[in-house]
C-alpha cells in the first residue's frame, strides 16, 4: 500500500501553499483510479468541481462539488473518478500543529463525511484565505480550522445513527432540492412531524433556522458554477434558487465576507 507524504497528492498541483505546520494544496485530479494508500497525517478534502468516488473500510462515498471529507493519519483509502475535470482543495495537519492548539488528535477519528453546510461554509473561508494571501492568512487559517475542528468534535458526524430518523430524511430533502419553494406544512409531512415540534427541534440538530440553512445549501451550489467563467451571475442565481442576481450577490457577500465575482477571480488563479 501506497504511502504518500506531507503534501503529496495524486494529480497536478495547481498551488501548494505552507502555513507553519499546515500544507494547504489546490489539485487537479487527473488519475482515473487511485488504488488503496494512505497519507502520513490527518487531513482535509474539500471537491471544488467536478465528482470523485472515495471508499474506505466502511463507507463509500459518491463526492460531488461542495463535498468535504476528513481522513485521520494512516486511514486506508482509494478514489476513482468519472471522466471529466475534477478539482480538490486539501488541508494536511501535523501532529505538531494539533498540539500547539491544544487539540486531542483522538477526538476526530477514522473518514468522516461532512455534510453540514455550516462546515463547509468555514472551509470555504479558508480556501479563500489561502487564495488571497494578504498577510494574515495564517492567523486566519488557523483560526478557521480550530473552529472546524471543534465544531466537528462537538457534534461527531459519524454518530448520526443515534439521531432521529427524520433528521435524515430531512436533510437528504433538502440538500436534493433546496432550490423548491418548500413551506413547513410540506416538510412536516414528510418526515411525519407535527409544525410545531419540527420548529423547535430544526435548530437543535441543524444549529441554524430553516431559513439560514437553506441559503447557507444553495450558496454552495453556486461555488462550483462560480468555476465556470461562460456562466453569468444571473443565470448563476437563478439556477440555485435565488429571486435575482442582487439578492445572489447580498447574501454571498453576507456569507463569505467578498461578492461572487471576487471569488471568482480568487479561484482562476
Amino acid at each position: 500500500m501506497s504511502a504518500l507524504r506531507n503534501g503529496q497528492y495524486y494529480g497536478l498541483t495547481n498551488q501548494l501553499v505552507t502555513l507553519g505546520d499546515l500544507t494547504l494544496t489546490d489539485t487537479e485530479y487527473t488519475h482515473d483510479r487511485v488504488d488503496w494508500h494512505y497519507h502520513e497525517n490527518a487531513y482535509f478534502t474539500f471537491v471544488l468541481a467536478g465528482r470523485v468516488l472515495e471508499g474506505n473500510r466502511t463507507d463509500t462515498y459518491h463526492c460531488t462539488a461542495g463535498s468535504l471529507l476528513f481522513h485521520h493519519w494512516q486511514e486506508a483509502h482509494y478514489n476513482t473518478k468519472p471522466k471529466g475535470y475534477t478539482r480538490g482543495f486539501h488541508v494536511e495537519i501535523t501532529p505538531d500543529w494539533f498540539n500547539a492548539h491544544g487539540l486531542d488528535t483522538s477526538r476526530v477519528q477514522g473518514s468522516l463525511n461532512l455534510p453540514d453546510p455550516g462546515l463547509k461554509a468555514l472551509m470555504y473561508a479558508i480556501v479563500t484565505e489561502t487564495k488571497l494571501q494578504d498577510g494574515h492568512e495564517k492567523l486566519a487559517v488557523d483560526a478557521l480550522l480550530v473552529q472546524l475542528l471543534s465544531e466537528i468534535e462537538s457534534a461527531p458526524v459519524r454518530f448520526d445513527r443515534q439521531k432521529p430518523a427524520w433528521v435524515g430524511q430531512l436533510r437528504d430533502l433538502l440538500h436534493d432540492a433546496p432550490h423548491e419553494p418548500w413551506t413547513l406544512a410540506q416538510l412536516a409531512a414528510h418526515t411525519g412531524l407535527h409544525p410545531v415540534y419540527l420548529c423547535r427541534q430544526f435548530p437543535r440538530y441543524f444549529h441554524c433556522h430553516f431559513g439560514d440553512y437553506l441559503r447557507a445549501i444553495r450558496l454552495q451550489q453556486a461555488m462550483p458554477l462560480l468555476l465556470m467563467p461562460d456562466i453569468a451571475l444571473t443565470d448563476v442565481a437563478l439556477a440555485c434558487g435565488f429571486s435575482d442576481q442582487s439578492h445572489f450577490i447580498r447574501s454571498f457577500r453576507q456569507q463569505y465576507r467578498l461578492t461572487p465575482s471576487h471569488y471568482r477571480k480568487l479561484l482562476a488563479r
